[in-house]
């Protein structure tokens, strides 16, 4: 029997997210990104198809790198105007019971006392269903909107995470011990003082004294994702992560990037990669689902995201001019772009990429044959799952509940139910929480 795929909606509060210019397409309805109802029938739609969860990307910034300017972001409605993430999980998780809910968070720029009371809320209202993106970020202009004149070095951003996630580790396992809270009407005793424990902390970057505000929460912590591919990012994940997103790529490739990934983590890891699905019931309805959508992308957006992801101003070069700049962004996409053009960066290389607006190269077909294809994937990777980025919504979340999901059951690569407990437990059938060696279960009282 093939493994059990399991997969994540790639999502974001926006028009635009990946696959820049879809919302032009007459069936979108990401204009009705601020809209309420909006998400609860995504949530709604994604739990009928039994996915793990809705992963929502963030950013802080504006993509104003592409000429210097964030024109071409705002005219493209690329990721921006951007709503909150955190605010749309507490109403998604009123209208579903079992669909999970990854959040992604900038530690660079929120006290770990605030962010730490957040996420231990949403994991008390979801039940246990919440799980934070760990980000350090990668937008200057996120750092300007802070106060600060540009983002830290890409390592030191790192090891200032190191700092951050050891105190949101003591607040949620350690200020509260697991049977502090009695909860006694008769005593008039809700929490024993005795049990509940000050974290003092005096670092580089934070300093705290301070309770956790808020008991402990059905997971503490919350399930950990982390999408950092450079080698600081990948050591980062090998200390932190329960589930790292790749971006993905050939075969040969991601499965090196998985058996290190694995033989550097002590412990279970869930590996996703980014993949974009265009599908119908025969290959030529998906051909030509492919070139309608296609005549929708828009190239400024994908260049806007691209510079900014990359830390390159796409503007300043030819299409074939060799690009040899340095980037503080995300490294692993400057890599990745060099790769594909056979060893040197091009505009070109990146224009020939974008298919529907973005890098990520769709897979087009019947579903019947795309889920032959995940299948045959994930074994030659050793990947766990795949996060679905949006194309034209909800028409492609739609095709993948009622095409692909049937597909994958008939072949015993997908779950028929969901199984029971958190967010936590359902992706690793053990306990609700995180267990050792993980650096955070060891500081549990």
């Amino acid at each position: 029997m093939p493994r059990e795929i399991r997969l994540n909606a790639f999502d974001m509060a926006c028009v635009g997210h990946l696959q820049h210019g879809m919302w032009t397409h007459p069936a979108d309805r990401s204009v009705n990104y601020k809209r309420l109802d909006h998400w609860l029938g995504m949530a709604r739609l994604l739990e009928r198809g039994l996915f793990d969860g809705l992963f929502l990307a963030d950013v802080l910034g504006v993509y104003d790198v592409l000429d210097g300017s964030p024109d071409a972001a705002l005219r493209s409605a690329a990721q921006v105007p951007l709503l909150d993430p955190a605010v749309l999980v507490p109403a998604m998780a009123a209208v579903t019971t079992q669909l999970g809910f990854g959040i992604t968070a900038n530690l660079s720029y929120e006290a770990p006392y605030l962010f730490a009371r957040r996420m231990s809320s949403l994991d008390h209202i979801t039940g246990g269903r919440v799980g934070w993106n760990i980000v350090t970020g990668y937008l200057d202009s996120a750092a300007r909107a802070m106060g600060l004149p540009a983002q830290g070095a890409h390592d030191d951003r790192y090891d200032a995470a190191e700092e951050y996630m050891e105190l949101v580790y003591r607040l949620w396992e350690e200020s509260w011990a697991e049977d502090a809270v009695r909860a006694d009407r008769a005593a008039g005793i809700y929490a024993d003082p005795a049990r509940v424990r000050r974290i003092r902390h005096e670092g580089r970057q934070h300093r705290l004294d301070a309770l956790h505000l808020v008991e402990p929460s059905p997971q503490r912590t919350p399930v950990l994702y982390q999408a950092g591919a450079s080698a600081r990012g990948q050591a980062f994940a090998a200390r932190h992560a329960e589930c790292v997103f790749l971006n993905g790529g050939p075969a040969p490739a991601v499965a090196q990037q998985v058996a290190a990934l694995r033989a550097a983590t002590p412990r279970p890891i869930r590996v996703f990669v980014g993949a974009t699905l265009v599908l119908g019931r025969t290959d030529a309805e998906a051909q030509a689902k492919l070139e309608d959508w296609r005549a929708h992308a828009s190239v400024e957006g994908a260049l806007a995201h691209a510079s900014a992801s990359l830390g390159v101003d796409f503007g300043k070069y030819g299409l074939d001019e060799p690009i040899t700049a340095e980037s503080n962004a995300i490294q692993s996409n400057l890599a990745a772009l060099a790769r594909a053009g056979g060893g040197v960066a091009t505009k070109r290389t990146l224009l020939d990429q974008f298919i529907l607006g973005s890098r990520q190269r769709p897979m087009v077909g019947a579903a019947g044959r795309i889920a032959e294809e995940l299948i045959a994937y994930v074994e030659a990777t050793g990947v766990d799952g795949f996060n679905l980025s949006r194309t034209v919504t909800p028409a492609c979340l739609e095709d993948v509940v009622e095409l692909l999901v049937p597909e994958l059951q008939s072949r015993g690569a997908y779950k028929t139910a969901y199984g029971p407990g958190t967010y936590r437990e359902k992706l690793f059938g053990a306990g609700p929480r995180l267990a050792s060696p993980h650096p955070a279960a060891l500081l549990r009282r």
